[in-house]
């Protein structure tokens, strides 16, 4: 099968991602500008994974340009990593509500860990079903991103 059906299913996906997070935003009650301090935390939970997940929009649709057809391996690993990018919205808005206090961080921490390790199984799988010489397997060869990414997790 080609790519066009899993592209399309994985956009929406993440369209609904972000729109959820969004909705979490409520107006404050007062008409003032100082009304607005209180949900500072919570808009920069919704700005930090508002960016997590368009990273990942944006490496899905590179990953998927250079993919010529997907196997039900494929599928099954794009869900994984779907499933872990659709609890953001969940652990955005306890981080947000909770902001700085361990137990929401360390959530969303691990939440961020499991998205990057599922968009390594995609990435392998795909490799496996295309091959080592192949288009994606040529253009993950050097993963000089992907080691500064573990690092930076790493350190988090």
């Amino acid at each position: 099968m080609n790519t066009s059906r899993l592209e399309a299913f994985s956009d929406g996906v993440l369209a609904i991602i972000i729109t959820i997070m969004v909705l979490e935003l409520r107006a404050p009650t007062g008409p003032g500008f100082t009304d607005l301090k209180p949900l500072v935390p919570k808009i920069f939970s919704y700005l930090l994974s508002f960016v997590y997940v368009g990273i990942y929009w944006n490496n899905h649709h590179h990953l998927f340009h250079v993919i010529q057809k997907v196997n039900g391996k494929i599928l099954w690993a794009n869900l994984g990593l779907l499933l872990s990018l659709s609890l953001i919205p969940f652990t955005t808005a306890w981080m947000g509500e909770h902001f700085l206090m361990p137990s929401p961080a360390i959530l969303y921490g691990i939440n961020l860990l499991l998205s990057a390790i599922m968009f390594l199984v995609v990435e392998h799988v795909a490799i496996h079903h295309e091959g080592k010489d192949s288009k994606i397997g040529i253009a993950l060869k050097s993963k000089v991103k992907e080691n500064i990414s573990w690092i930076l997790y790493s350190a988090g």
